[in-house]
């Protein structure tokens, strides 16, 4: 699975955050820990408190915190806000016309690894990672 780069920041921000989901973090310490740049991590940030996973504090202790319990921030749904999740319902080898009357190769294992994907996606939320053990940066 692929994800584009702006989508791979947004889970490690997200999942970089949920380590101490009540705690209001810095832009500082998200560049300094994730090893974004400023700009663009100013960009993501925009969009994830436009989407609702996010708020910010203004002021010289500001920063950003969540808007919503973590066990409510679905990784699928940060996945579809950002790039869509129907991205993973299209022929995997890139056929345009693949369907159950006109099948690529491997159109049957792949419908069955997509649910599968798409399930783990839809069930997994940031609550429900082993955080303190997962590498975000």
């Amino acid at each position: 699975m692929k994800l584009q780069k702006t989508t791979e920041y947004s889970l490690r921000i997200l999942i970089f955050m949920a380590k101490n989901p009540k705690q209001i973090h810095s832009a500082k310490s998200i560049i300094d820990h994730l090893n974004i740049s400023d700009k663009y991590l100013r960009r993501i940030i925009t969009r994830l408190s436009k989407f609702g996973f996010i708020e910010s504090v203004q002021g010289k202790d500001g920063g950003y915190y969540f808007s919503k319990g973590i066990d409510k921030i679905f990784i699928s749904e940060v996945i579809d806000k950002f790039e869509g999740i129907n991205k993973f319902a299209g022929c995997v080898l890139g056929f345009n016309e693949c369907s159950s009357d006109h099948p690529c190769a491997l159109h049957s294992k792949w419908m069955g690894i997509r649910t599968q994907m798409i399930t783990m996606l839809n069930e997994t939320n940031l609550e429900s990672l082993k955080i303190e053990d997962i590498k975000v940066f």
